[in-house]
Order: structure tokens, then C-alpha cells, then sequence
């Protein structure tokens, strides 16, 4: 199999690119490093079947030779990220998807496109189904992210309807593990940054809305048995164990072993007050639900960031 994967030096895109490599896959990473990092990807320099292309797929793309899939994942991801970014959000959701899709009807090969819960916005319903609407602010600040995500679903469903082209369209849940950045404004790198370093946790609003985590590695063999399955609707891959923020601040205290305060300050403009994935269609059609519980995921992470603050 061979496999293009855009935004393949990010978080979530590294650890794919080491999945696929892993089962044999011939991997093209391509990134425009703009959130992405050559760090995360560096272990599989030299290994065989990786490829590494520097390049910023709002521009046209080409590969030479065959694609089994292609697997877009290039976008900032984070609110720090795409509050910074906005019309890179925007253009890589739409330019970018456009590009990726166009690429994938040429060769013939499956599309996968890397979306979010943020579709669902700032939810009425919980847990959240695949057939539920959202409630996303389209002007509002977040708006960026949100939207563009949405316009690269419509896009990819009008390619499956109007093409015939098989896609797959994954709606990522909140992901944590090895190789966030801590700086990127998520609460699990913030936490753990802060408490390894004695600073107080920063809480925005008063801790009481609600996140759903997954370990990196749940999700991503979430996406692969995704791309090999016949499953051209969207799905939820995430973790339906919900908890407040606090609780998580508290928990990270507690791994860490830091008597780090919590410090609490404004809720942001739009932020979602509660998100818990719907996950009965990823077990059903794929036979997939994570594994992972939050301690040994935490602890894990806690590890990553304890090696690379000791390295700096």
C-alpha cells in the first residue's frame, strides 16, 4: 500500500505515518512545517518506504507513481493555532481539501479526510451522533476552524456522490499523547507543562465544561481500520469517557505529583460547554472503541514532556 498523507509531520500525522510504516505501507509525508514539526517525524528518516516532501498543499499537488489513499490531515488544529492563522485555516480546509480530493480522483485512490467534532460546534445534544447538525457560529472566532472543516465534509461527500470516489471521513474527538506541543494552548499540555514546572494550572470558565479524551494510539488505529473499511459517512473516533475540566486538572496534578493551585480565568468566545463522542457507529461498522484509560495515557504523556523539558 501506498500512502500520501498531508499534514503527516503534526501530532496526530506522525504517529500515522509510524502506524502505516508499521504495517507495511510505503508512506509520503507532506508538510509545510507551519504547525507541524520535523521532530516528530525524524525517527523514520532513513527507514524504508518514507518519504519526507516539504510543501504547502493550498498549492496544487502532485506525486508521481501509484496511491492507494490519501489521507489529508494538513490544518492548524488548535485554538492558539487557528486563532493565529485564520485564512490558512481557511484556505487549507478548502484549497487544500479541493487539492487533496482532486489528487486522490486521479490515482484512483482512497480519500480520507481528517475532520473534527468542532463540526458539532457548541452542541445541544449529547453525546454526540454522527446524524446531529451542530450548532457552530460561523462569524464568531472559532468560526475558521469549524467552517472550514465542514465545507472540506460537503466537498468530500460531493466527490463521493458525484465521483463515485471512495472517502472516508473521520470525526476526530479530543487526542492527546507524545508529540503535543506545549505551547499549543490544549489543556492536557498546558496541565501537565505547568504542573511539571510548579506554575498554577490555568482553568478557563470555572472548569465545568466537559471534554472526552483519547490516547493518540486508540485513535489512530481508529483511522486505519477507517481507511480499511467500506464506510463512506462520516464517524466518530473518540473516547466516550466525558469529564469536566477540573477533574482533569486535578488528575494531572495527581500523576505529576505537583502541588501546583488552579488558577481560573475567562471562558473564550464560542468555546464548547460539553463534547462526548457517540461512538455506537465506529464499533459497530469498524469493531473499534479505544483502549487506553486516562491514567496510563496521561502518565505516558506526562513522560514525553518530562524528557523533552529536561532536554531544553
Amino acid at each position: 500500500m501506498r500512502v500520501l498523507i498531508t499534514g503527516g509531520a503534526g501530532f496526530i500525522g506522525s504517529h500515522l505515518c509510524e502506524h502505516l510504516l508499521g504495517h507495511g505501507a510505503e508512506v509520503i509525508c507532506m508538510d509545510n512545517l507551519m504547525t507541524g514539526s520535523l521532530d516528530n517525524v525524524a525517527p523514520l528518516f532513513g527507514k524504508a518506504g518514507f518519504r519526507f516532501v516539504h510543501y504547502n498543499v493550498s498549492n496544487f499537488i502532485w506525486v508521481d507513481g501509484a496511491l492507494d489513499c490519501l489521507m489529508h490531515f494538513a490544518s492548524p488544529a488548535s485554538p492558539v493555532d487557528y486563532l493565529k492563522y485564520p485564512i490558512q485555516t481557511l484556505k487549507v480546509g478548502s484549497l487544500g481539501t479541493l487539492n487533496a480530493l482532486g489528487l486522490a480522483k486521479a490515482k484512483n485512490a482512497v480519500f480520507l479526510l481528517a475532520s473534527t467534532s468542532e463540526v458539532y460546534g457548541d452542541p445541544h445534544v449529547s453525546p454526540q451522533p454522527e446524524d446531529y447538525w451542530g450548532n457552530v457560529n460561523p462569524v464568531g472566532p472559532r468560526g475558521v476552524y469549524d467552517e472550514a472543516k465542514r465545507f472540506a465534509e460537503a466537498i468530500t461527500m460531493a466527490y463521493h456522490r458525484y465521483h463515485g470516489m471512495q472517502v472516508r471521513i473521520a470525526r476526530i474527538f479530543n487526542t492527546y499523547g507524545p508529540r503535543m506541543r506545549e505551547n499549543d494552548g490544549r489543556a492536557i499540555p498546558n496541565f501537565i507543562v505547568q504542573a511539571l514546572q510548579g506554575l498554577p494550572l490555568t482553568v478557563y470558565g470555572d472548569g465545568s465544561q466537559t471534554r472526552s479524551f483519547c490516547f493518540v494510539a486508540d485513535l489512530v488505529e481508529g483511522i486505519y481500520k477507517l481507511m480499511t473499511s467500506p464506510v463512506n459517512e462520516p464517524v466518530n473516533l473518540g473516547n466516550p469517557a466525558e469529564m469536566t475540566i477540573r477533574q482533569l486538572a486535578d488528575a494531572v496534578l495527581r500523576i505529576v505529583g505537583s502541588r501546583s493551585q488552579i488558577e481560573f480565568r475567562p471562558l473564550p468566545e464560542d468555546d464548547p460547554k460539553i463534547r462526548r463522542p457517540d461512538i455506537a457507529k465506529a464499533h459497530r461498522l469498524l469493531h473499534w472503541q479505544p483502549q487506553t484509560s486516562l491514567d496510563e495515557g496521561l502518565e505516558r504523556t506526562v513522560e514525553f514532556f518530562r524528557r523533552r523539558l529536561t532536554a531544553d
